[in-house]
This record gives structure tokens, sequence and C-alpha cells, in this order.
């Protein structure tokens, strides 16, 4: 039925308005103060021929009864209204997608898989120092529950919140919507920088698993070259495209897994299970240990700043994760099984590149070659991950309008364009260090961050518990407590063993932070650069604690 007289319905938390004027017949909708007209024909009645609006609200009655607009289509997108839910608060999430929806470049399910996978692991270069510092059972161990521990938390807490907030910034809009603007940017800055420092480990193991073969490449001018060359090359893959990115992480995946189930085969003749239960606590280096188990474990929460590049996130991103948790702790504890049980334990040998070492003893130089390869293939695919994600993150930050608008720039393939070179030159920068300096820098700031993520995350479900969330872990309010309580506790761990240095450089990094965010604050305020929040994302008042569309 199209009414025959003036009629208006208003909301007003979300400022909505219908208006059907006789004569004119004219649809006007306004939310959060932004109207958009579309006139109608008089021969298909006004509400018929507006596509921005759903066939519920055609009749008075609808109009008049429901309190919220369902299912209404702003420029391609849809919101949920903010109302009243059994005397809560409810919080609208953008339900549907930014106009880049149908984009032929959105990530399918099979990419992100690998993407994730190689955001966490890549593959088990990088593992052999547990067996160093602990001995093989404390390595195979710590591989089993650390998982449990850290992993399947950050895991569902990434899946919650990255389909709350489908959008590239990530988790600096939790964050931001939890606890601020001032400690969003905080939490962008402090995870940019841990990822950066992260993706120059990368060339450094690439090198050290071909330094065995090929020497030069130890140390010198030769070995700056290839560490230039390298960043290059990949940072070239990102520009060209994230399905591009995410498709070659299927193939390399798939390529640096399947030496492993070779030399897995390979070793079956000579494993001896009495070999794994070897175990020294009185000699265990527990700063090692720890450090390298959490690095190898953690960064499932950099997909976030990609979740606006996936293809229906809100069903996507939930089994990526899943997937991905199964693949990452099969692909680290399978090579450590047949390394540590396969061969005579010497802990000084293992080291980075030590698989390598094992292969040739197994089946000689051609699969220690192999492996080389796999290893080569897996730290290229680590690399265009976590350059990804790093750059999407500055450019969610822009379209949020905490750095300036130049960073939201793209490509013409779709990638950000700024964000890939200043993530390129902070590794190109950081390379020199070495790699325990490397894990250990980033693992501290890393801490620091999801010290931030796990608070906005139970305070989200305090403050709204009856927002939108496609994927929800049970469990309540309660529940999410209990959930951040192991991972928090290892985190208190994790940052107890750390040496003076690192966290003098580490605590050094977050004052910068402190400081950049009141001055983009000033050269916002003085117009010295251009910021801007993108029209197609949802507004977030931090002054109220809502979120409002």
């Amino acid at each position: 039925m199209v009414p025959t007289s003036s009629e208006t319905v208003q909301n007003s938390k979300t400022k909505s308005s219908i208006e059907v004027p006789n004569t004119q017949q004219k649809v006007e909708i306004s939310i959060s103060e932004k109207k958009i007209s579309a006139p109608s024909s008089p021969a298909n009645g006004a509400i018929a021929q507006t596509e921005t609006l759903s066939a519920s609200a055609a009749t008075d009655k609808s109009l008049q009864n429901s309190q919220n607009v369902d299912d209404q289509k702003v420029r391609g997108e849809a919101t949920i209204p903010m109302g009243n839910y059994n005397d809560a608060e409810y919080i609208g999430i953008n339900e549907v997608v930014s106009p880049r929806a149908n984009d032929p470049r959105k990530l399918s399910l099979l990419p992100l898989v690998f993407l994730i996978f190689y955001e966490v692991a890549g593959g088990p270069f990088g593992v052999e120092d547990t067996v160093q510092a602990a001995g093989p059972l404390l390595a195979l161990v710590g591989f089993l529950v650390f998982p449990i521990i850290w992993s399947v938390p950050e895991a569902l807490i990434t899946a919650e919140l990255g389909t709350m907030f489908p959008e590239n910034s990530g988790y600096v809009v939790w964050v931001s919507s939890a606890l601020g603007p001032f400690w969003g940017f905080q939490q962008g800055w402090v995870k940019w920088l841990s990822g950066v420092i992260d993706n120059a480990l990368y060339p450094v193991l690439f090198l050290d698993y071909l330094k065995s073969g090929i020497p030069a490449l130890g140390g010198g001018l030769p070995r700056v070259i290839a560490v230039l060359g390298i960043t290059l090359v990949l940072t070239y893959m990102n520009y060209r495209g994230l399905t591009i990115v995410g498709w070659v992480a299927v193939m390399l995946g798939i390529l640096s897994i399947l030496p492993f189930v070779v030399m897995g085969f390979i070793s079956i003749p000579k494993l001896r299970p009495a070999r794994w239960l070897v175990a020294d606590v009185h000699n265990v280096d527990w700063n090692l240990y720890l450090n390298t188990l959490f690095w190898n474990l953690n960064y499932w929460d950099s997909i976030s700043t990609l979740v606006g590049e996936v293809h229906n996130p809100k069903k996507t991103l939930p089994k990526a994760l899943f997937y991905a948790v199964i693949l990452v702790v099969l692909s680290y504890f399978f090579p450590l099984l047949v390394g540590t049980g396969a061969v005579p334990l010497e802990r000084d040998l293992w080291t980075d590149g030590y698989f390598s070492d094992i292969a040739k003893i197994l089946g000689g130089v051609w699969l220690r070659w192999w492996i080389q390869g796999a290893a080569a293939l897996s730290n290229m695919g680590t690399f265009v991950a976590e350059m990804s994600s790093d750059s999407f993150q500055l450019l969610g930050m822009a379209e949020r309008g905490m750095l300036p608008e130049f960073f939201a720039k793209r490509s013409r393939y779709g990638t950000p364009l700024v964000g890939i070179l200043f993530s390129a030159s902070g590794v190109i920068l950081l390379s020199w260090m070495s790699f325990q300096e490397i894990v250990a820098a980033e693992n501290f700031l890393y801490c620091f961050g999801m010290i931030l993520e796990f608070i906005a995350f139970v305070r989200l479900r305090i403050k709204f518990p009856n927002a939108s969330r496609p994927f929800k872990i049970p469990g309540g309010t309660v529940g999410a407590i209990l959930l951040c309580i192991p991972p928090t506790i290892l985190i208190g761990v994790v940052l107890a063993f750390s040496s003076v240095k690192v966290m003098i450089i580490s605590l050094a990094a977050v004052a910068i932070g402190l400081v950049m965010q009141p001055c983009l604050k000033r050269i916002e305020k003085n117009r010295w650069l251009k910021f801007s929040i993108s029209s197609d994302l949802p507004d977030i008042h931090h002054d109220t604690g809502a979120l409002l569309h």
C-alpha cells in the first residue's frame, strides 16, 4: 500500500525519516545527518521504485510497528539502526559491505587460510631454537600446549571482533571503539611496528638457510645486496594485488610443506621414540624457549587488517581461522617429531637452518636443497602476507582519519601504495638486527598491543552486550574474561624474561607513539595535512562509547 498523504517515521537514535508527499512522491533518508534523495515514478509507487528501502517498509503497519528499518541500502551498504532491546543498548554494525563488495579482487576462503598460515607460521622454519633451548620433549609439548593457551583464544577473539568490524583498520578500530581514539592509535602504532620488525626476519631467515650452500651470503656486501633485492622483489608482488598474493600464498604453502612430508616417510626406519622424551629441566634457556614459541604461534589477529578485502567475511573469516589453526600446529609438530626422532640429539646444532642439515642426513643432498628451496619459498610467502597486513592497516587507519589521507591512496591494483612503501622502508632499516634480537623486540611490542586488545574485547562485551556479532564466542562476559586470563599470564611471563636492552628499546618505541598521536592531531587541527574519514564506514562516537550509523 502506497501512502496517499505525507507520512514521516522517525527514529530518535538514527535520525532516520521516510517522507512520501502526494505531489512529488520523493523518498528521503537521513542517517547520521547524511541525506540521500531518490525520485520515483508515480506509476509504480514511490517506495516500490526506491531500491534503498526493503519491501517490508512498504506498508503503513510495518512503518509504524518496526523500530528498526532493516536492510536499508544506502549507496550499496545496509545498516542496522541503534535502538533499545530489553532496556539494553543495541549497537548497529555495518551488515554489508563497502562499494567494493563485488570486486573480483576480494579474497575467498582458500587464499585466506594460507594468508593466515603465513601471517602466523609459514612452515617449521625458525622453530629449531626451541630444541636448542629446552630439548626435544619440551619443544614438542610446547607446540601442543602453547596453541591451546595462546593461539586458540587469539584466533577466537579475531573471529568475533573481525566479523563485528569488517574493515581494514582491524584491531585498531576494536581498541578505538572500546577505549577511544588515543589508545586506538597506540594499538595501531605498536602493532604496525611489531609487524615491520617481524617482517625484517624473513630475509634474514631466507639467507640463513642458503648460506650453508652459498657461504658468501653469510655476511658482508653480498648479504646486504641480497636483502635489498629480496625486499624489492617481494614488495613489488604486494603492489600488484592482494588476490595475487593470496593465490601465491596457496602455491608457496603447498610447495613449502611437501618436502617435510617426503622427509617424514624417509625417516620412518630411523625413528627412535625414546629420543622424543629427552628433557633436562635444569638446563633450559627459558627466554629463548618462550620467545621462540611465542613468535611462532602469534599474529593471528594480523588478518583482521585485511577483512575489508575478504568476500563475505562474516562466514569466511571464522572458517579460515579454524582451518589455519589446524594447519599451523601440524606444520610445526610433524617436522619436529621427525627431526628429533630420527637424528641423534645435539642441542647446540639446533638453530636456524638446521632442518636442511637433517634433510641431508636422512635423504642426501637433493633433499637438503629441496628443504632450502622450501625455506626460501616459505619466507617469501610470510613476507608478502605480513607486508599486506601491515600496509592495509595503514590504509584502514587513514580511512578512520587517524593518519593523513594520502595513506588511503590505492594503486591501480587496489593495493595501499603508500602503506607498502612505508612498510618496505621499515623492513630494510631493521634487517641488520640478529634473529634473536628481532624476535625479542617484536614480541615485547606485540605483547603491549595484545594487552590493549584483550581489554577492548572484554570492555565491548560489558558495554555493548547486544551488539551485532556475526560470530560470537559463547560464555557471555564471564567467559570472555576467563578466555583472556591464560594468554595474559603468558604475556607477563614473556615480558618478565625480556632482556634489559630489548625492554629499553621497546619502551622507547612505545613512547614515540604516545607523542606521535597528539602531534598528528595538531597537524590535523592546523590543516597542514588532510585527514578524512571514509563515508563507507560507520561512525564511531568515542565520547559516548556508542557505535552509530
